[in-house]
């Protein structure tokens, strides 16, 4: 729609991977020469790595294009295969025409071919695409294929690609084997500013471009809202393009470059603002951020107290006390006693304050009499010589601190 308009030949940012729109950053480049030493060099396994859409496809093709007939390769782009069904194709794959019922036909078979391609001088190169979605079953298939081997040569490679959760697989404990056999690991990064922009620029021209169709400042914010994966820089420019298009606008600028990210809901993919010289060119909506966990600085975990804590000073306490208690039982019946009879005197001098304040003489008197009349209901005459005693003892008590009491009272009414 967009071509004639721009003067272009064909639409230079399809989705689908097109050798000859085919461009190379440094790491591609440097990728693609230590995978082809391995192969080259029958290392065995072989690992790519990179997040979706870094262009592990477009390297994986570029790769086969630069190999030499004695190579003989195969690509497995579904590995969610079941067994059988998985062997059948990497026999098809390599130009194995027959169909196997078994595993032990299959690998019978498979052994005979790999040995005949090394007397042949040729090298076998399996390729497992999307290997993050392997079965651990399969895997260990797959590593059990490497086993098939002459002495001093090894008769397959077999080169994995997938996204970044693949390490974490392989570094389970049950993939150790695997693990142990990987010679060859590379990892592809996300493109860079300056990346981003010959990224751009080479796709335009091979489109047949005779113009720079987008502005320098567009091209920051492209990059800004792709965090420089290939394939989402084909979606943003493809839909700059065609807004472009539809505004009558030669040169795209990156006014429309921010319009067109919030109409696909692409929110900013870089951090790092100030990247390359590209600060004052934030993108609106940043991501937010999501919060990380921070190491607690040193020592500062050993100063916080918790409820663990407390809970275990409690324990360890109450434990101590029924040691003590059952070892020292008569010690502690004393100590009771002689609690308890304190704080009956505390009581006794709190009621007595209180009463100071709050009773006027005339009730202070009314009272001591009840208290009488119910100190000789409580010692009765006819108890005993000892009740005798101790009842006299008690009213003697009483009528001494009534007295005071009186006194006390007639000094306050005085004083007022």
């Amino acid at each position: 729609m967009y071509t004639n308009y721009y003067q272009l030949k064909r639409k230079p940012f399809q989705i689908s991977s097109d050798p000859a729109f085919m461009w190379l950053g440094e790491k591609h480049k440097e990728a693609l020469a230590t995978l082809k030493y391995g192969i080259l060099d029958n290392k065995g396994f072989l690992l790519l790595t990179g997040d979706v859409g870094t262009g592990k496809t477009t390297l994986i093709n570029a790769l086969l294009q630069s190999l030499s007939e004695d190579i003989i390769s195969t690509i497995v782009s579904d590995p969610g295969l079941e067994k059988l069904d998985f062997f059948n194709y990497i026999a098809a794959g390599f130009g194995i025409e027959k169909e196997f019922l078994t595993k032990g036909a299959f690998l019978a078979y498979f052994r005979k071919f790999l040995i005949q391609a090394s007397e042949d001088k040729k090298k076998v190169l399996l390729i497992i695409d999307e290997a993050q979605l392997l079965t651990q079953e399969m895997l260990e298939e797959i590593r059990l294929l490497s086993n098939i081997e002459k002495t001093d040569v090894k008769l397959i490679n077999i080169f994995f690609i997938g996204q970044n959760e693949f390490n974490e697989i392989l570094n389970r404990n049950q993939n150790r084997a695997v693990r142990q056999r990987l010679t060859l690991n590379y990892n592809i990064d996300p493109l860079t500013p300056d990346e981003t922009g010959e990224y751009i620029r080479h796709r335009l021209n091979i489109a047949g471009a005779t113009y720079p169709i987008f502005h320098e400042e567009a091209v920051q914010d492209i990059f800004l809202y792709s965090g420089g994966f290939p394939r989402r820089i084909n979606v943003i420019c493809d839909h700059c393009l065609l807004s472009g298009y539809v505004k009558e606008k030669k040169t795209i600028d990156a006014p429309i470059v921010k319009e067109c990210a919030k109409e696909l809901k692409i929110p900013a993919s870089v951090k790092n603002r100030d990247i390359n010289g590209f600060a004052g060119n934030e993108p609106e909506n940043p991501p937010h951020k999501a919060p990380q966990i921070q190491p607690l600085p040193e020592g500062d975990g050993n100063k916080k107290i918790t409820v663990y804590h407390i809970t275990g000073v409690f324990v360890f306490l109450v434990i101590g006390f029924f040691i003590l208690f059952f070892s020292f039982p008569a010690h502690f019946n004393d100590h009771l006693v002689l609690i308890h009879k304190k704080i009956q005197g505390y009581q006794h001098q709190l009621f007595q304050i209180f009463r100071d304040k709050t009773v006027s003489p005339e009730k202070e008197v009314q009272e001591n009499a009840i208290r009488n009349q119910k100190a000789n209901t409580a010692f009765p005459m006819d108890t005993g010589r000892d009740n005798k005693d101790e009842s006299a003892s008690v009213k003697n008590e009483l009528q001494v601190e009534d007295k005071a009491l009186k006194d006390q009272g007639t000094v306050e009414k005085k004083t007022k």
